[in-house]
């Protein structure tokens, strides 16, 4: 870190400034000016204090960072991408467009088996539904449950889909990761860094979704608390920022591709329905995530969006996700990957 300090200072003031660098457990390296002293700070920033509370003594102008917050999911530590194996399937690091797809919400053993038949034959291999669902109102459908848990796993045995739904709770992270082979963190636990550990440490892939008004640092710091604990197959998933605009449930952010690509290693997944909240945009959406080259989507799906149990608005039906995943080839290939 670089501490710059104001102008014209006494050498004895500069001398306490360094001498309380050094207590702080870095090495401090003074370079003196005509008018203004900077001293550069060399150490660990993850096992000692940060320097930036110096910005509250008198003598210190600013603060200034050398390297990334998140040491772990920069692509300073880690210059190649992470490719993340889910059941055979390698996704991330220039491997094959991934599409999962599925429910919002897992509704019935009909429903999610002609969901995964259909999802399975328009090009998905990841079956997403929902077993628990964070609702705004207390008296909306909260999910089946361990119930829907098992009709998810019913439907990866007859088809051979992998299966990726959200977890809410640290107590029921064990239960989950005994059906799920990805754990999803939703929007709302995006911060949520006791859950987050606990599904960290399961080991199982997790698709972190950002924050509904989180900056893109404040995800990727997120994410750094599952690699230190040790789990590194972490999927970005980008779903909208909540903004002032109205016309659409949130807005996408699809420029967050661009900056993640520059600054992390790690796999990034685009979630259009969530994203705009409007089942007739997401086609268009889903083009411009791989044409960006994002690493996948994740895609809600319904045999009848119109009966859906939550968020039909946002779901798209077989015929549509059918054409979604022809629609795609062409972007896919345009960026030089697989499809």
């Amino acid at each position: 870190m670089i501490v710059v300090l104001r102008p014209n200072l006494p050498a004895e003031e500069v001398d306490k400034v360094v001498a309380e660098v050094a207590k702080m457990g870095y090495q401090p390296h003074p370079i003196r000016g005509a008018i203004q002293t900077v001293i550069a700070a060399i150490g660990d920033e993850r096992v000692n204090p940060s320097l930036e509370t110096l910005t509250a003594w008198p003598q210190v102008e600013t603060v200034l960072r050398v390297q990334k917050r998140y040491k772990l999911v920069s692509k300073e530590g880690h210059p190649q991408p992470t490719v993340i194996n889910v059941n055979g399937q390698q996704i991330g690091g220039g491997q094959p467009f991934c599409i999962m797809g599925g429910p919002c919400s897992v509704e019935s053993e009909e429903q999610i088996m002609t969901t995964a038949r259909a999802v399975k034959a328009a090009g998905a291999t990841i079956l997403r539904g929902g077993a628990f669902k964070p609702r705004t109102s207390p008296y909306e459908f909260q999910g089946l449950g361990e119930t829907g848990l098992k009709l998810l796993a019913a439907a990866r045995k007859e088809f051979g889909l992998a299966v990726i739904t959200e977890v809410l709770a640290e107590k029921d992270v064990e239960l989950v990761a005994s059906y799920a082979d990805i754990l999803q963190i939703g929007a709302r636990n995006a911060q949520n860094f006791a859950l987050i550990t606990a599904a960290a440490k399961t080991g199982k892939p997790i698709l972190l979704k950002r924050g509904m008004s989180m900056r893109v640092e404040e995800w990727l710091l997120a994410a750094e608390y599952i690699l230190s604990n040790g789990n590194p197959n972490v999927f970005l998933c980008e779903r909208g920022i909540r903004t002032f605009e109205t016309y659409t449930r949130n807005t996408l952010d699809l420029s967050a591709v661009a900056i993640l690509k520059q600054e992390t290693h790690l796999p990034v997944i685009i979630d259009p329905s969530q994203g705009c909240g409007r089942a007739d945009l997401v086609i268009e959406l889903c083009k411009a995530a791989a044409a960006l080259n994002a690493d996948g989507l994740l895609v809600e799906v319904h045999p009848n969006p119109a009966e859906a149990w939550s968020d039909g608005q946002q779901q798209v039906d077989f015929k549509a996700f059918a054409q979604l995943c022809r629609s795609l080839k062409p972007f896919i290939a345009a960026v030089g990957r697989p499809s």
